[in-house]
């Protein structure tokens, strides 16, 4: 009776009485497969039992179509997204991303040099390796050239679909240096030398998008070899998999938190990356996948033999190549259309 009368003056009491209280929750997309469950379960799981704050994770190739609809729409769904550092360099210019709140900045933890950036806070540090089939090769590549051979090494090859580390790759098989690779690419005699390499290779090459497609092909015989992510490749070694992988001519760089611009849950998804760049759950995820934490205590608290299989180990890093962000900032847009022209011819 008394609520009854309550709704009959039209008060506010009487639409909330009885009305269940709504679970704040955000929404967060990565790149999916193996990843997300590591991220489930040193992330999201916790931050909720934290916070009490729900994390809906969904999955994305990284390219930015859909979020600039949503954009344009003016009605995003996501609040935080995973991308890599030259994407994240070119959303932050061009607006698709928030830049970090001062707070944010300040409370995101110690982090590694290069983790913190005008628009994004670093989550792991991942490489892109030369993976191959243990059981089907006779011997074991040592480097890119020996990926581009395929009278010694017969069989399918795996790359991921685009232009950025497939130019570098196809530069480091024709013998230049890897302190040389973005300034020849900066070049067009250096484009038109990496797109020729490229398609003396096309014949055998299976292209990839999603991460966990090397694995599977690499699995299941359709390439002997491919280019994968090395969290991947250990995390498919830890289940059995007769798999092994290259650190010479890799290339590494940075996963990055970052707020697209129009998310409605903005002090919510701070909430998050401040909690995911801590040391408990950042030593956590590289434990579950083996990626480099961007935390310096997390990074001093894995055991050595854990250490010795992350993209961070010295050993690994000696011949490695890191990611070229200024120049996939600046040239990326403009090699991405040449790849997707170059790979529609017959």
């Amino acid at each position: 009776m008394f609520v009854r009368s309550l709704c009959r003056w039209g008060t506010l009491a009487c639409i909330l009485v009885g009305q269940p209280v709504l679970a704040v929750q955000i929404n967060v997309v990565s790149f999916g497969g193996s990843v997300r469950e590591a991220q489930r379960q040193a992330f999201y799981r916790p931050f909720k039992e934290a916070t009490d704050i729900l994390v809906v994770n969904g999955s994305y190739n990284g390219q930015f179509d859909k979020l600039r609809r949503m954009q344009a729409m003016q009605h995003v769904t996501w609040d935080v997204m995973e991308v890599e550092s030259p994407e994240l360099a070119r959303g932050c210019e061009e607006g698709l991303f928030r830049p970090l709140s001062e707070s944010l900045q300040h409370e995101a933890g110690e982090l590694l040099p290069g983790a913190l950036r005008p628009c994004g806070v670093g989550t792991f540090i991942w490489s892109m390796v030369l993976a191959y089939d243990t059981e089907r090769l006779s011997q074991a590549p040592r480097n890119w050239a020996d990926f581009w051979d395929v009278q010694r090494f017969p069989g399918g090859r795996g790359l991921r679909q685009g232009a950025k580390y497939n130019l570098e790759f196809a530069l480091l098989a024709d013998g230049v240096p890897a302190s040389e690779v973005y300034a020849r690419l900066a070049t067009a005699a250096g484009v038109e030398r990496a797109f020729r390499k490229l398609e003396e290779l096309r014949p055998h090459i299976r292209w990839w998008q999603a991460g966990e497609e090397p694995v599977r092909r690499l699995a299941d015989g359709g390439v002997v070899m491919s280019a994968a992510y090395s969290g991947r490749i250990g995390a498919a070694q830890d289940q059995g998999a007769k798999l092994g992988l290259v650190w010479s001519g890799s290339i590494y760089d940075f996963d990055f938190w970052a707020i697209p611009r129009g998310s409605i849950n903005v002090q919510e998804a701070e909430r998050f990356i401040h909690f995911a760049s801590q040391a408990e759950p950042q030593r956590t995820f590289a434990e579950l996948i083996p990626y480099g934490p961007v935390s310096r205590q997390a990074t001093t608290s894995l055991s050595a033999e854990r250490a010795a299989r992350l993209p961070t180990a010295e050993a690994n890093m000696r011949d490695a190549l890191a990611i070229g962000v200024d120049f996939w900032a600046e040239y990326g847009d403009a090699l991405e259309q040449r790849f997707t022209a170059w790979l529609a011819r017959r």
